[in-house]
């Protein structure tokens, strides 16, 4: 019967010590912060694929709403995420026999400045860059869409984990 009685006070006791703990399935814990704001990214890289930029700032509004409970607004965020495109590039990556590209790669590279207003700390300035590999007798406007998709999706959510998840 004694340790029943310790049973129940252990179990008692990490019920109300967990209560005051907040977890989620992002790792970003408490966020001081209640709202959020994506300024427009601009297309500054040497080529200019048009669209990329409003994409890129849909996606990067979409993963932190889908991630946090964060209001976006269109001015005054308590974070404000801004910056612009400064890389679209396509090169060859793997060659044939013949001397011909058989593999080609688009990177896209993005300069970001975070700002907190309530933990100036935390506040930076990074470039974030990832890729996409597809066949070189491809057309690269046939794989935009995809290759966005996967380069923006790897992109907001490294943006992500290094402004709130602290990765």
């Amino acid at each position: 019967m004694n340790n029943l009685k310790k049973y129940i006070f252990l179990l008692v006791a990490c019920t109300f010590i967990s209560c005051n703990v907040k977890y989620n399935f992002t790792g970003t814990g408490k966020i001081d912060a209640k709202t959020f704001q994506v300024n427009y990214f601009q297309n500054m890289a040497d080529i200019v694929e048009p669209g990329i930029e409003r994409t890129f700032t849909q996606k990067l509004q979409n993963t932190i709403l889908n991630q946090t409970n964060l209001n976006l607004v269109a001015s005054g965020g308590d974070l404000l995420y801004e910056g612009e495109i400064v890389e679209y590039r396509i090169t060859p990556m793997a060659a044939t026999s013949n001397q011909v590209a058989a593999q080609n790669r688009m990177t896209i590279t993005i300069n970001v400045r975070y700002s907190n207003k309530n933990k100036e700390d935390d506040n930076f300035e990074k470039r974030f860059s990832f890729y996409y590999d597809y066949a070189a007798d491809v057309l690269p406007q046939a794989v935009l869409g995809t290759a966005l998709d996967e380069i923006y999706e790897r992109i907001t959510q490294d943006i992500f984990n290094q402004s709130l998840a602290k990765w």
